[in-house]
């Protein structure tokens, strides 16, 4: 009796397939360079990626209402907001208010006081970054205001159109109740440009 071979059962003479190295290369490359992407893409939005909406004119001519900002949230992790920096907050940690923005004017130990128009920090008159009105109303900075630990007072470069810390309702923003530094106008295409 003589067994034939059939097309069923062990084949032990196939050849193996060879494994495509270059292809696998490639595939490793791509994966890697998406996974980076998606690393950069993650700490952008994270530290400079949120986005605002101004509200209200008390920023003018700096920034206008409606226009959207993109906020630097990582920066005051590392440092201390400068005097003349724009900032982000929210106002007394009210997170159902919507975000202020504002110029920082003096920072912790120091004293403000609004005389006649102007503004004096620690007995001088401050160096303001913009060409500003003199302000008709000094509200609670008639009277000399000591700026505590951790605390900053700002103001609206609209100086006489601006809800800010010469108002007790406002007062100086504490630290913690900062969201960022207000760094880029995205919106209008216009308007892009950098927030100084």
């Amino acid at each position: 009796m003589v067994r034939r071979q059939g097309a069923k059962g062990l084949n032990f003479g196939r050849r193996r397939k060879k494994v495509n190295i270059p292809l696998l290369k490639e595939i490793g490359t791509w994966i890697v360079e998406i996974l980076i992407v998606l690393l950069i893409a993650y700490v952008l939005v994270y530290f400079a990626g949120m986005r605002i909406t101004v509200v209200g004119q008390s920023m003018n001519p700096t920034l206008e209402s409606g226009q959207q900002i993109l906020v630097n949230r990582f920066t005051y992790k590392l440092t201390d907001p400068d005097p003349n920096d724009v900032i982000v907050f929210l106002p007394n940690g009210n997170e159902k208010s919507h975000y202020y923005v504002k110029r920082v004017i003096a920072g912790p130990g120091d004293t403000v006081q609004i005389k006649s128009g102007a503004i004096y920090v620690n007995g001088e008159l401050f160096d303001d970054a913009v060409d500003a009105a003199a302000i008709k109303e000094a509200g609670i900075a008639e009277e000399e205001i000591l700026v505590g630990e951790d605390e900053y007072f700002v103001l609206g470069d609209n100086r006489n159109n601006s809800e800010d810390s010469r108002y007790d309702n406002i007062g100086n923003v504490k630290k913690e109740y900062i969201v960022g530094k207000a760094w880029f106008i995205v919106s209008p295409f216009r308007d892009m440009g950098r927030v100084e």
